[in-house]
């Protein structure tokens, strides 16, 4: 018997890949049928579905199901669920549809069918509505809201039929881990609590106490990266990933923390995309989330710590995984190490605070982090990357295009 928490809905796990030759035949077939161009974010969903992330949905949200997450954060068969999980087309597109045909989800980027949707419905939505039910906001300015606002004028809504988890396990190998995989894993060494720690960005100091808070009252933690497409001028994945392995290789005790990554695009949705990570966390296997200072935000939409207080605001048995708040962390020069508002008593000018400009700036002219800041392993390899970034510049400047 698993001591795992649940599946989202109380159930089995349900990836949505098929395999063997159920993938073939539909493979087949979708090749006959007509073409629906998907987005990143769409593309990132499918590839959801596929591994049983977004457990137990079985394709993209109808109107009704859309109308309820936004306005209630409930499905319209009361299942809990806090961002939509639409697809959306132009009219011109939509109106050559028919409720019942199926279509292949095409993703141009990629140049590959990823699934294949048998259409139940077709409908139009407010888009402001869901911005500023999930947003709070319609300002264009707001990564989220534009990605909505500049979507189709029709949802299409069906159940799919993934095709492939597209370069995710060639790409990232061990580390591209489906919900299967880690419940498989966690059992295998004995964790039944785990905190799964959120992460867009490279682990600096505060990001590896945060963890390390977790693991000093959990079986382990689950460093979850972000794989997915973030907005310009954040840390590709793949310079993140590297900057986590030579973190925990060097600064976390063996068998405490696991590395992996999903494949979804960032929301930036600060609360809502909060519960939405421990949503498919639950189905990751993971018992706690890791909640700490801005959440999934972006700029100064949200309060710093607004994505906590939404825990409070639904029902308790909405989620089997449950919130780990933590404050916001730093170095203090006082306290002599890693402390949080909750535990040190002195003043900022105490403390090694760095903003993301400020960081980014140094590491683009060449200059070492501060050891309190960031470990050195951390460091090096992120100014290898900004080094790179540099002379692409310096090469597109003298006239040259830059590979």
């Amino acid at each position: 018997m698993s001591k795992l928490v649940n599946p989202h809905g109380g159930g089995p796990l349900k990836p949505l890949l098929l395999e063997g030759a159920a993938l073939k035949a539909e493979q087949t077939k979708a090749a006959t049928l007509p073409k629906i161009n998907v987005s990143s974010r769409d593309a990132g969903d499918i590839i959801m579905f596929g591994i049983g992330g977004f457990t137990p949905l079985e394709g993209f949200m109808t109107k009704a199901d859309w109308q309820g997450v936004c306005d209630g954060m409930k499905m319209a068969s009361g299942l809990f669920w806090p961002i939509p999980i639409t697809l959306s087309t132009d009219k011109a597109t939509a109106d050559k549809l028919k409720v019942g045909q199926e279509v292949a989800l095409f993703d141009a980027d990629r140049n590959m069918i990823l699934a294949t949707m048998k259409l139940s419905e077709k409908y139009a939505i407010d888009k402001a509505h869901e911005c500023m039910t999930v947003y709070k906001t319609t300002d264009l300015e707001h990564p989220g809201v534009k990605m909505v606002m500049e979507q189709g004028d029709v949802n299409l809504a069906g159940s799919i039929k993934v095709l492939t988890m597209a370069e995710f396990p060639e790409e990232y190998g061990d580390q591209f881990m489906t919900p299967a995989q880690t419940r498989a894993l966690f059992e295998k060494m004995g964790w039944s609590k785990i905190a799964a720690f959120q992460t867009r960005n490279p682990m600096h100091r505060s990001h590896e106490y945060l963890a390390k808070i977790a693991i000093e009252t959990m079986d382990g933690v689950l460093i979850h990266s972000l794989l997915g497409k973030l907005k310009p001028g954040d840390i590709p994945a793949e310079v993140r990933s590297e900057a986590i392995s030579v973190l925990t290789k060097n600064y976390f005790a063996p068998n405490t923390a696991i590395q992996a990554g999903y494949p979804l695009d960032m929301r930036y949705a600060g609360p809502r995309e909060a519960l939405l990570h421990a949503l498919f966390r639950q189905n990751y296997g993971c018992s706690h989330l890791i909640v700490g200072r801005d959440h999934a935000g972006v700029g100064d939409y949200y309060g710093a710590f607004d994505a906590q207080k939404i825990f409070e605001q639904i029902p308790k048995d909405a989620l089997e995984t449950k919130n780990l708040n933590i404050d916001w962390t730093f170095w203090c020069n006082k306290c002599g190490g890693m402390a949080s508002q909750r535990t040190c008593p002195h003043t900022k000018e105490d403390r090694i605070l760095l903003s993301g400009t400020k960081v980014r700036a140094m590491l683009s002219e060449g200059k070492d982090l501060p050891v309190e800041f960031s470990r050195p392993e951390v460091a090096k390899v992120l100014q290898k990357y900004y080094a790179g970034l540099t002379e692409k510049v310096e090469i597109k400047l003298s006239g040259h295009s830059a590979q």
